[in-house]
């Protein structure tokens, strides 16, 4: 029964990371390709496609509001986010476009996003509706070693996601130098961990993880750098996208301890030195660089 449960509800967002990759290419042709998808014929009224990196975000699409042209993107532990959308907007359902009008709630989506100004625009929407291994990202729940059971909490199950570690498994951590520099193995698989765990049945039947990625472990320091996505002075909560990674982080603040936060502006760009406790990362500073904000 775990098994069914993870092949039904754990998709693998590494399709949806090539193909959007393989895809990119075609944005600046998107005024030719979604032509059909525009109630129309044509897009010459829209504006130019913004320019700059592309990121990929994977969660869940809730909340499609095709009036405003937006819908709501569940990352895990984070924020939901508010992602625009129109006709230069591809979407494809495991690997095969589908009409822009067909977009709705989905459990498993990688969005290929772009700032526009300081709104998120999806340049492309990759939908897995099934897929022959498995592919999760949450916080680690426990790791048995006698059983070489780990449990990862991830918003896409309802139930921690239990995945065997073999002996081949591959464990390393990715990020900064000075986190990199640490050992790494078994020994991070600590409650609170941040993981990406890639899985595949073995001979018997069980779900044994192929690959897992450390992103953070309870007491690591981090420097983000990027651009402000998401503000909230009341709850000392920011968001941003970092570019060297092209992942998008939330970061908490006290506002009486870091004065420089109430001057801050979404579309603004900063470095934020922050450390992450198991739950959450907390700033510890906040620098902004003018030179590099979004206008």
């Amino acid at each position: 029964m775990r098994k069914v449960l993870a092949a039904l509800m754990l998709g693998s967002l590494a399709l949806a990371v090539q193909a959007a990759n393989s895809q990119s290419e075609q944005f600046s042709e998107t005024n030719s390709t979604s032509a059909g998808d525009s109630p129309n014929g044509n897009l010459a009224g829209l504006p130019a496609a913004p320019q700059g990196k592309s990121t990929i975000l994977g969660g869940k699409i809730q909340h499609v509001d095709p009036v405003r042209d937006q819908f709501q993107l569940d990352i895990y532990g984070q924020r939901p986010m508010k992602i625009l959308y129109d006709e230069r907007t591809q979407v494809f359902r495991d690997g095969v476009k589908i009409p822009l009008r067909n977009l709705g709630p989905e459990d498993r989506a990688s969005v290929q996003t772009i700032l526009d100004g300081t709104n998120i625009f999806a340049i492309s929407i990759h939908i897995l509706s099934h897929s022959a291994q498995g592919d999760c990202q949450g916080r680690v729940v426990s790791y048995e070693p006698g059983a070489n059971i780990l449990a990862i909490a991830s918003d896409i199950s309802p139930e921690p996601v239990r995945l065997r570690v073999a002996a081949e498994t591959a464990i390393a951590r990715i990020g900064e130098p000075e986190f990199t520099a640490a050992r790494s193995g078994i020994v991070d698989l600590m409650p609170g961990t941040l993981v990406e765990a890639t899985f595949a049945s073995d001979a018997e039947g069980r779900d044994v993880a192929t690959r897992i990625t450390v992103l953070a472990v309870p007491g690591a320091r981090f420097v983000f750098y990027g651009n402000i996505t998401f503000l909230n002075l009341n709850t000392g909560l920011l968001a941003l996208v970092d570019p060297r990674d092209e992942r998008s982080y939330e970061i908490h603040f006290s506002p009486s301890r870091l004065p420089v936060s109430r001057s801050l502006h979404p579309g603004e760009s900063v470095s934020v030195a922050a450390n992450y406790d198991g739950t959450q990362y907390t700033a510890n500073s906040i620098t902004v660089d003018s030179s590099k904000t979004t206008k």
